[in-house]
């Protein structure tokens, strides 16, 4: 059985991706996007806090 808090876990900085994308005047999505095209030159960790909240997007698509 997978963890229950996986998601708590994963979240080591709570906010930080948001806040990135409001300073960039975007949605979180369409920031993800943004960092995730091939060229970007946003951090590893930026990259890898686009694709955990493009994860979380789809969970909660699903449970809505």
């Amino acid at each position: 059985m997978a963890h229950r808090k996986w998601i708590q876990k994963a979240i080591k900085r709570p906010g930080a991706f948001s806040r990135k994308a409001q300073a960039a005047k975007m949605t979180t999505t369409q920031f993800a996007n943004k960092v995730l095209k091939a060229g970007s030159k946003a951090t590893k960790r930026t990259k890898a806090q686009a694709r955990l909240a493009k994860t979380l997007t789809k969970i909660r698509r699903k449970k809505t």
